[in-house]
């Protein structure tokens, strides 16, 4: 396996400090590299815990969770909006069906799990999608506000325009991100303002501009500061200089591709997990042509589905990860993917 080497090793003395290399994700609380792509764990400085309750991004004395409370005219950026129903924003797989006959683990599996946690041999038999979103907030700080403290809601990584990766929670646990694939799924928020019709290009044009070389750069709007982007400096690029328009669930969508960085990073990304989860073939859906599937998936396929798919697969009325994402580039065949 991919197990970080160092962590059970039998050499240290006691008290010693083994420490990462930074990048390790964690699956039932052991370690597994990625093969050098930057990873940010819910435990490090500068990461983000959906494992806490109170909320992130506001005043400490503010943040205690409380049952929420109907504003009049609130709206989601006022920071008055009804928070989330409960404060936890993730739960056990499969605890919501237990007993049904679909439902992958005994009575006897459950109990253990929820006393002790998943073992990561349980955890490989049943974990077999990997969903891909956009955020539609840019970069991965302002993602996590949104999630985490306004929609109540998780998902396992976020991975921003500079290639970092951050992983906000075990991937034993249920992240609430993909309705019916919760359970047997993990997800990932790409920082991406998102794919639009003809006559709602406002977003793009607020958070992409040309350089002085005539290249399109990303502008993460001035109120946001940085955005929360580990790398100092950073100047985003997206892979393409023109936007890429197709259609996705039948209708026309418009989008800047993804960075450079993402891609690298997503790619490594993609790879492990499909290492550690035997069930989970590094590949997306596809027509009877081998062509990519662009709307949803029907029950009956997604419900025999395994491997890559994005939130357009399982809900009809979403559009991520969008026209531009590059399937091929992030399941390795580079030579047939578009822009190469």
């Amino acid at each position: 396996m991919l197990l970080a080497i160092g962590v059970w090793g039998c050499h240290h003395r006691p008290g010693h400090e083994a420490a990462r290399i930074g990048d390790e994700i964690v699956v039932c609380g052991r370690y597994f590299h990625t093969g050098g792509a930057p990873v940010v764990l819910w435990t490090d400085p500068g990461g983000y815990d959906a494992y806490r309750m109170e909320k992130r991004f506001v005043p400490w004395e503010r943040a205690a969770w409380t049952p929420p409370v109907a504003t009049p005219g609130a709206n989601s950026g006022s920071g008055d909006a009804p928070g989330p129903s409960t404060p936890t924003r993730y739960n056990i797989r499969f605890a919501g069906s237990l007993g049904r006959p679909e439902c992958p683990i005994s009575a006897d599996e459950f109990e253990r799990i929820r006393g002790g946690g998943w073992d990561l041999s349980t955890l490989q038999r049943i974990v077999d999608q990997f969903v891909m979103h956009y955020d539609v907030c840019g970069t991965s700080r302002q993602c996590f506000r949104v999630l985490h403290d306004m929609r109540g809601l998780s998902v396992h990584f976020m991975l921003d325009i500079d290639g970092t990766i951050y992983q906000t929670l075990d991937l034993k646990e249920r992240a609430w991100h993909a309705t019916t694939s919760n359970d047997r799924s993990i997800g990932i928020e790409i920082a991406n303002i998102g794919a639009y019709s003809d006559r709602e290009v406002g977003p793009l044009k607020n958070w992409y501009a040309k350089d002085a070389n005539g290249k399109t750069i990303i502008t993460i709007p001035q109120v946001m500061g940085n955005g929360g982007v580990r790398t100092p400096n950073f100047i985003g690029r997206p892979f393409a200089d023109e936007p890429v328009e197709a259609e996705i669930q039948g209708q026309k969508q418009v989008m800047y591709d993804l960075t450079p960085e993402q891609y690298e990073s997503l790619s490594k990304l993609t790879e492990t997990l499909c290492r550690i989860f035997p069930n989970m073939p590094r590949d997306y859906p596809r027509d009877a042509t081998g062509d990519l599937i662009t709307g949803k998936l029907s029950d009956e396929q997604l419900a025999g589905y395994r491997g890559l798919l994005g939130h357009y697969h399982i809900q009809s009325n979403k559009i991520d990860p969008g026209p531009a994402f590059q399937w091929q580039r992030v399941v390795g065949e580079r030579g047939k993917g578009r822009r190469e």
